[in-house]
């Protein structure tokens, strides 16, 4: 099976994932996609980010993609869209669950 098969991702990580769903970024973008994307709700501290995208690469989710300086920019391989799919589905079905429960 193809994407991460670590288990479910945590929130960061999965808001981490979703910026990279439609173009390349630095580290700095992705910060701000997820800031501006959950309205301040998901904090994401330069140790946290920088963990997470070494540990993306590491498991080849994302790979490097240019060097300008300081400046890493990534993009999402397919095992990583893959990675995202899976969470996307895990967590469509706990809300579905949650709200059969309510009725």
């Amino acid at each position: 099976m193809a994407g991460r098969e670590k288990g479910p991702l945590t929130e960061p990580m999965f808001y981490v994932l979703m910026s990279f769903l439609h173009r390349e970024l630095c580290g700095t973008e992705v910060g701000e996609f997820v800031e501006r994307k959950t309205a301040g709700r998901v904090k994401l501290g330069p140790g946290t980010l920088y963990t997470l995208l070494a540990k993306f690469q590491d498991e080849e989710l994302i790979a490097e993609t240019g060097v300008d300086g300081r400046k890493r920019t990534y993009r999402l391989t397919g095992k990583g869209q893959e990675a995202f799919n899976q969470e996307l589905a895990r967590l469509r079905a706990c809300v579905t669950d949650g709200e059969e429960e309510l009725v």
